[in-house]
């Protein structure tokens, strides 16, 4: 007999799936003749041939079994009779699917293939494994932990969508991996995941320091660069943690919010460490239903403002530029943070639009502060990068210089390290040869970018990353980061910046190894200007200052 008529003759239904749903091909079924496909599915989904409720079950459990490399199961019934679904991963990016019908199974033995079934973890029904695992640990101390990873939404946007799962996968693989080895291995339990970039876990302990410790380890592994495709991508994970019973918090539902929130919160402030629920009694997810309205009134209204600091020449002294940031003072919540002013703008298809409100008041201000300024200080603005990757946004820069008094050659734009290299590097051109100055911004944030990129664009410097310039005091390795970018920035002919120096030996240290301007609480001021509707002009210290000291390089402006 042939191997192919054998395979024809299995009992069993076999399916060889792709990761992506698409049946690379289909053998045997003869126990199970209702659901062997009348038409050859090979090549196509698995819709095509099934119906939706059983390919949902299969592709949930194809999802598990490729993410955790390991055999899922479950029970599916149909027709009226029980049939057991049983997928294996089989390498990395496909599955083999088996499914056999159950003759009148024991009804413990349902009920436990159902109560498996519902563990599962998948996109929907979290809640539901959140809750059977919350209750498996009643009388027991627990925590919910969601863990948002940043860089995954950018590379399935900028790069591909199937290559952002496939990151992720590889991380949850690996995370499982090391829990073998992991002395707090026992306290943590992976649920799934609740979107593109959120993870989800359960801890079973209330003590904050074993929390912590279990997420700086998975925060660790998170964090390590990842492989794929020939490319090193690196991922950044921000966590938040409520603990069950605190605050209130003692259904899976206001847990798995708050936690929500806490992860924002750990993001907005660029935390490396867990955000808990319980030292934020105001906190809330920050995707309220009305806030996405209210931004569209605020940038209609001309209410997004910008707060400058200043940045200077790190030998002299001398004032060089004025950087600015995005503001908006909500009339309930009061300033909301520039990262998460953005993020916003970005997920509701306004990133554009907050540009260019942004740069209508850019030109206010420069008119209001150039007689105070030195002659050449520049005046800096850093763009959401969701409106950098739109084809218009130089066409949107050109219209404004084409249409306000602001001089292109007293303009700097700063273009974050993440959208840099999906723009052609020529793209700029046309701007610097009007005198615009550009800076990569946050070197060593995200994903890696090809170096060559520098050698075409026309850049004029290069910003590291605040947390590099925070910890290089403490740490050789990040001192050892520092020094490499800096030699970038020298090796291009770029001018090397610094964010967050705050102390003069920190000033030192970057004197030592090359830089030349720097911004931070060093230099002690911050300026901000009046809201259409009212107010006053000042410059105002750094948070802890004496607010009343005259400052280097600016003066005081009254209203």
């Amino acid at each position: 007999m042939a191997t192919k008529d054998l395979l024809e003759a299995l009992p069993d239904l076999i399916l060889l799936l792709q990761q992506d749903g698409t049946v690379l091909g289909s053998y045997g079924g003869r126990a199970v003749p209702e659901l062997k496909p009348a038409t050859d599915p090979v090549g196509k989904q698995l819709e095509v041939a099934w119906p939706a409720p059983i390919t949902k079950l299969i592709r949930q459990l194809t999802h598990e079994a490729l993410a955790l490399r390991r055999a899922a199961g479950a029970l599916y019934q149909g027709a009226g009779r029980g049939y057991d679904i049983r997928v294996t991963a089989h390498g990395s990016y496909c599955a083999v699917c088996a499914i056999r019908r159950m003759l009148d199974p024991p009804r413990q033995a349902v009920r436990d293939r159902q109560e498996t079934a519902r563990k599962q973890p998948g996109r929907r029904g979290l809640l539901r494994r959140l809750s059977y695992l919350l209750t498996a640990l009643r009388g027991t101390p627990a925590a919910v932990a969601v863990i948002q990873v940043d860089g995954v939404t950018d590379i399935k946007q900028i790069v591909c969508g199937q290559l952002s799962e496939e990151l992720v996968n590889n991380s949850v693989l690996r995370l499982s991996a090391r829990r073998v080895d992991s002395a707090a291995a026992g306290l943590w339990s992976y649920v799934g995941r609740l979107g593109e970039d959120l993870l989800l876990f359960v801890l079973a302990t209330d003590d904050r320091d074993a929390i912590e410790t279990c997420i700086a380890q998975i925060c660790g592994s998170l964090r390590q660069p990842a492989n794929a495709r020939r490319t090193v991508f690196q991922l950044t994970p921000h966590a938040g943690v409520a603990i069950l019973g605190e605050g209130g918090a003692a259904t899976p539902g206001i847990l798995l919010e708050r936690a929500c929130g806490a992860a924002a919160e750990a993001r907005r402030t660029g935390s490396a460490r867990a955000c808990f629920s319980h030292e934020h009694p105001r906190l809330r997810t920050a995707a309220r239903p009305d806030l996405a309205h209210e931004l569209q009134e605020a940038i209609a209204k001309s209410q997004i403002g910008l707060r400058y600091i200043s940045r200077h020449d790190l030998a002299t002294g001398r004032l060089v530029a004025r950087v600015g940031y995005l503001r908006w003072r909500h009339p309930q919540y009061g300033e909301i943070h520039p990262l998460e002013l953005v993020r916003l703008a970005e997920i509701t298809g306004r990133a554009a639009d907050l540009t260019r409100a942004a740069l209508q008041r850019l030109q206010t201000d420069f008119a209001a502060f150039t007689p105070q300024w030195s002659k050449g200080v520049r005046i800096s603005f850093g763009a959401p990068k969701h409106h950098i990757l739109y084809e218009d946004f130089v066409g949107d820069v050109e219209r404004f210089l084409a249409e306000s008094a602001l001089p292109a050659e007293r303009l700097e734009l700063r273009i974050p390290v993440k959208a840099c290299f999906v723009r052609a590097a020529c793209d700029f051109n046309s701007l610097a040869e009007r005198g615009v100055q550009f800076v990569v911004d946050d070197l060593g944030r995200g994903m890696d970018w090809p170096l060559d990129w520098l050698t075409r664009a026309p850049m004029h410097g290069l910003q590291l990353n605040r947390g590099w310039v925070k910890a290089m005091q403490s740490d050789p390795n990040t001192l050892n980061l520092c020094r490499a970018g800096l030699a970038i920035a020298k090796t291009f002919v770029l001018t090397p910046i610094a964010a967050s120096v705050d102390e003069p030996a920190q000033r030192d240290i970057l004197l030592a190894l090359g830089c030349l301007q720097g911004s931070g609480a060093l230099y002690r001021d911050e300026l901000i200007p009046p809201d259409r509707v009212g107010g006053s002009r000042a410059i105002v210290a750094a948070p802890g200052l004496d607010r009343t000291t005259p400052f280097k390089g600016a003066a005081f402006l009254s209203g």
